[in-house]
């Protein structure tokens, strides 16, 4: 069976641009949407092989980013555009999706955008639409905008510094992770990082008000978040989890902004459960 470091890349040719894809595991398809500068190889391979067991996974290269051709979109629509063009390559009519961060933020967007297409939704270190109370930490900027990040970023960017158990767990995902990352994909240019912050601008100006969509949403949804994200606050979760009443929420303990790094194995099994039943 392949796995997250033998799987072979290949390319869907997706409006004249040949985009990035790995496809393998058994089950429904689960298409993975990256975070900001995420590429096919900056997933933890245990918590992608772990998902693979149950579902066929889907991974991808945003339009412009890593191996895939085109220039990122400004604009969130037409980022999250790309997966049902994707499924569509594939021949797979309805599907399960997956959003880290950014990849959050365009995960919604294909929910609401293909209510007929997505069966259920996971959302990762990710935060809703609109206005959200919590600002990003002014550390985020301080770590993530550099041009190459190292493993020190890592700890402020992904885990919780302060907590030996979440430096130690940022250790061991790096190191899985680095087993076949090829860093020069990774993007690293001011340029790129405006066409990220664009679509999450667009996000937050909530045009077709996907906020107000929740309340009446029948797509089941799961957010994780670690009790400490830098990025996108679990707390802003809060005030609408009270009127999404399709949604749950699991919140990790001592970590981060990527808690499926610092728990692999177990986030993969809470999101296994949620799409088994």
């Amino acid at each position: 069976m392949k796995t997250a470091l033998t799987a072979e890349t290949q390319f869907a040719e997706i409006n004249h641009n040949k985009i990035a894809y790995r496809r393998f595991g058994e089950g429904t398809p689960l298409f993975f949407i990256n975070r900001f500068r995420g590429i096919l190889d900056t997933w933890d391979p245990l918590f992608v092989d772990a998902l693979a067991e149950k579902n066929t996974v889907i991974l991808f290269d945003y339009p412009g980013i890593g191996n895939s051709e085109g220039d990122l979109p400004l604009n969130i629509f037409e980022v999250a555009e790309t997966v049902p063009a994707l499924a569509d390559y594939l021949g797979i009519d309805k599907f399960n999706v997956l959003g880290w961060s950014y990849g959050g933020l365009v995960t919604q967007t294909v929910m609401f955008q293909n209510p007929e297409r997505v069966l259920k939704t996971v959302l990762i270190g990710t935060n809703p639409p609109g206005e959200n109370e919590i600002a990003i930490e002014p550390v985020f900027f301080e770590h993530a905008l550099k041009p190459e990040n190292n493993l020190e970023d890592e700890y402020y960017l992904f885990f919780e510094p302060a907590s030996e158990k979440s430096r130690k767990a940022a250790e061991e995902s790096h190191d899985r992770i680095a087993q076949r990352l090829n860093r020069v994909l990774i993007p690293s240019t001011p340029e790129l990082f405006q066409r990220y912050f664009a679509g999450s601008g667009s996000f937050k100006e909530d045009q077709l008000n996907f906020r107000e969509g929740y309340k009446t949403l029948k797509t089941p949804v799961l957010v994780i978040s670690g009790d400490h994200d830098i990025s996108f606050a679990t707390e802003n979760w809060f005030p609408l989890i009270k009127n999404a009443p399709t949604m749950q929420h699991i919140i990790l303990n001592d970590a981060g902004h990527g808690p499926q790094h610092q728990y692999p194995e177990i986030t993969a099994g809470y999101i296994n459960l949620f799409l088994s039943k």
